[in-house]
């Protein structure tokens, strides 16, 4: 007991430190070094149960889902068709740099596909293991990606758009901490009728799945705010991911890693090269200008483009819209892609 209370005490130290410097989801990332440090130090000292791990991603599921808000969706207009051409176009490119991937390197099929998706980080690493990748590997391309994203993304703004606002600013405000009893019984209540019918009728990842897919309906059929999922919930349910995919570090896995790591960075960069191409069908086939299609369309975390769309005085509510739902299209469509990847 003494050690788990110790490595909580350590986890949320780290993640709260990335939360101050905005790196995406910090509790994840912040737990997985952590994890990873613990397995390095003493190895197999510690292990995450398998009943826990499914809880987590259960709730995490219940959190996806509610990406999927009316109000947003709304904010597309006519232009959802583009939109969700464009969402698909990405989850496409995205496998075809993991098929490469795969090729060239030494990672398997699936490992390299999930590795490559741009979008949902947290969700494709929470069921990389349940679709047979190493979720450890999947973790380090995701992230890495991410990183990336976030460095880069606010230069090239600054360079290939100086001066320029992408049709305003739309306020964006944080999900409550705790919220009061109905967000926990609803958050709660989703995520166990979802997993079991995510189980029942057997979907791929279906304790992640199941539940997104219920709480997906149900935050579209009710009034916006009704419910919301919790912040400490997806906090402690991220970390105890973390945890789970670092604590299964070797030493032969970070070599693996640091092999991965110049092929991994060029892949990331066609990546970029490939969305920037689909920001420009989208600028011709919508009403929003090349900024915001380009915000929209970035391979990078949602909450990292939102930092630099405000910085720039873009349209967040349309990006905020497109990247929530990129995010749903990338987690629910990705475990078919991958299983017929490998079948």
């Amino acid at each position: 007991m003494a050690r788990w209370l110790g490595l909580a005490a350590i986890t949320l130290a780290a993640s709260l430190a990335f939360d101050l410097i905005s790196l995406p989801s910090p509790f994840l990332f912040g737990a997985l070094l952590v994890g990873l440090a613990v397995a390095l130090a003493r190895p197999g000292s510690l292990d995450i149960p398998d009943p826990l791990f499914t809880a987590a991603q259960a709730l995490v599921g219940v959190a996806l889902g509610a990406y999927l808000k009316s109000s947003s969706l709304s904010a597309l207009g006519n232009d959802w068709l583009p939109v969700a051409l464009v969402s698909a176009a990405t989850l496409a490119v995205s496998l075809a740099a993991g098929l490469a991937m795969a090729r060239l390197t030494e990672l398997d099929r699936a490992t390299a596909a999930m590795g490559m998706v741009a979008g949902g980080a947290s969700g494709i690493v929470t069921m990389a293991r349940d679709l047979g990748g190493d979720d450890r590997l999947v973790a380090f391309m995701q992230y890495l990606r991410v990183l990336v994203v976030v460095l880069l993304t606010p230069i090239l703004v600054a360079v290939a758009f100086p001066g320029d606002s992408g049709g305003g600013t739309a306020s964006v405000t944080g999900l409550p901490l705790i919220g009061d009893a109905r967000d926990w019984l609803v958050t709660i209540g989703l995520a166990l009728v979802g997993a079991a019918a995510g189980r029942l009728v057997r979907l791929p990842a279906g304790a992640l799945l199941g539940p997104m897919i219920l709480a997906g309906a149900v935050t579209l059929s009710a009034p916006d705010g009704w419910f919301v999922v919790p912040t400490a919930i997806q906090d402690a349910c991220f970390a105890v991911i973390g945890l789970q995919v670092g604590l299964r570090f070797t030493v032969q896995t970070v070599r693996q890693t640091g092999r991965l790591l110049v092929p991994v960075l060029l892949s990331v960069l066609v990546l970029l090269l490939a969305c920037f191409g689909l920001a420009i069908l989208l600028d011709a086939t919508t009403s929003v200008s090349l900024l915001d299609a380009y915000l929209a369309t970035t391979p990078g975390g949602l909450y990292a483009v939102l930092a630099a769309a405000v910085g720039a005085g873009a349209n967040t509510t349309f990006i905020v819209a497109v990247q929530g739902l990129r995010v749903v299209v990338m987690v629910l469509l990705a475990p078919i892609a991958v299983r017929r990847l490998i079948a």
